[in-house]
């Protein structure tokens, strides 16, 4: 299996949602299908199918992301010395020309990706065409709709 990049930030993240979902949701799960469990017949029983539907997705969720960060290559934005080029883990400060705007994304890993915080995954147009560019390059993305023009401000390691 090919090593998936996240920002430590990231890691950081999903293995709090993973300790979350094992220590708190996984015994609330169990306790309803006990609970489900002692009003009898279970073949008609909405709330026991319910809580193993839950059980089910929790369980699911729980494996990915233990074997996501198995297999994770962890990478700190800080400990990089990379001038003002852009880089997986930067924090670039863009000026939407089609919008005349400032806009500002951290390019990370597929997993951490989250449009509203502003981290856009690697795989994105956009973060694809940002990637080895510098401080006051300018860029065009093909996006859906057409062609994006943007300048970039500034490159942070953050």
């Amino acid at each position: 299996m090919s090593k998936i990049p996240l920002t430590v930030k990231g890691a950081e993240e999903l293995q709090k949602e993973l300790r979350e979902l094992k220590a708190v949701v996984r015994p609330r799960i169990i306790q309803a299908i006990s609970e489900a469990r002692a009003h009898g017949d279970l073949s008609e029983n909405a709330e026991y199918h319910a809580a193993k539907e839950q059980q089910s997705f929790n369980e699911g969720r729980i494996a990915e992301l233990d074997s996501s960060l198995a297999v994770a290559e962890l990478i700190d934005p800080t400990t990089l010395d990379v001038g003002s080029r852009v880089v997986f883990g930067a924090t670039v400060e863009l000026y939407d020309e089609e919008n005349d705007k400032k806009v500002s994304y951290q390019i990370v890993g597929e997993l951490e990706a989250d449009i509203k915080q502003s981290r856009l995954s690697i795989n994105t147009p956009i973060a694809r065409a940002l990637i080895g560019k510098e401080e006051g390059d300018e860029v065009e993305v093909q996006v859906p709709d057409g062609v994006r023009r943007y300048e970039i401000l500034s490159v942070k390691y953050i």
